[in-house]
């Protein structure tokens, strides 16, 4: 008899399998998305050994010792900045972080705001998941508004940011927002992100299904119904716009896609200039 062919996985080739079964919650949205942005990097048909990714700590931080890249899970907050170094040194390089809302907004905000001012070239995957995850629930600078979170057990009386809106006035030059169940469109975004010369950043919603959704006492799937009929995908809007309300509707889309010169390209031209 013949022996049946062992089935290969699509992604077999950028999965260090040896590690795997992940850690990520059953419900989680983070392994939708880390495989979207592995299919994305197979689309754009570039080389494996031109990709390297950076993450920081946390849930979504594990997605980068995962990849069959050469990749690098850094410090809480600093995987912009060993990015940046990355890039810098190599500008050849495609250089993707991959973290969650906490590392990149809350330590790592301010590594944000300057490297989406230098227009550093790199593409920024940020899975929103509402909350702290992975270090017990606290309330994060994303955290809804009244939600419940371990340190905010009567409500969040704080407002979140808006992401999108935060990345623009800082200068990203590609933004976009989508949640875990629009793989299509976050695969075909993160493929043109990586592509876009510049600061690309994606926000991804996702809520975290243990620490977010059963301390708020709603269902996940109540949640994901409503990432179907409570969104609305409405390309360039107005940044302004783009506050997370569930009950009015959450805009989804790419928002901005302009070229503008990179610090590399900038810091390359001051060399020639002196070199000159």
């Amino acid at each position: 008899m013949a022996k049946a062919k062992q089935r290969v996985h699509p992604l077999e080739d950028l999965i260090r399998t040896e590690r795997i079964p992940h850690i990520w919650c059953p419900g989680c949205g983070v392994g939708t998305v880390f495989s979207a942005c592995l299919s994305a990097i197979k689309q754009t048909g570039i080389e494996y050994r031109k990709f390297t990714m950076v993450s920081g700590i946390g849930c979504s931080g594990r997605g980068a010792g995962y990849a069959r890249l050469d990749s690098f899970h850094t410090t809480h907050g600093r995987a912009i900045p060993f990015a940046t170094g990355i890039k810098m040194a190599n500008p050849e390089l495609n250089v993707i972080v991959f973290s969650g809302d906490g590392d990149l907004f809350a330590i790592g905000g301010n590594h944000f705001i300057h490297a989406a001012r230098r227009n550093m070239d790199l593409t920024v995957i940020c899975i929103n998941n509402f909350i702290y995850g992975m270090t017990g629930g606290q309330v994060a600078a994303t955290t809804p508004h009244n939600a419940q979170s371990a340190t905010t057990p009567y409500g969040n009386p704080e407002s979140p940011f808006n992401l999108p809106l935060l990345a623009i006035a800082s200068g990203a030059t590609y933004v976009a927002r989508w949640t875990m169940i629009h793989t299509r469109d976050l695969t075909d975004t993160f493929a043109e992100a990586m592509a876009h010369r510049g600061f690309s950043f994606i926000e991804v919603l996702s809520p975290c299904p243990i620490n977010y959704v059963r301390r708020n006492k709603v269902k996940l799937m109540d949640l994901v119904k409503k990432f179907q009929t409570h969104t609305i995908i409405r390309n360039d809007a107005d940044p302004r716009d783009l506050d997370l309300d569930f009950e009015k509707g959450v805009v989804l889309g790419k928002f901005v896609d302009i070229d503008r010169p990179t610090a590399d390209m900038l810091y390359e031209e001051i060399r020639r200039r002196r070199a000159g």
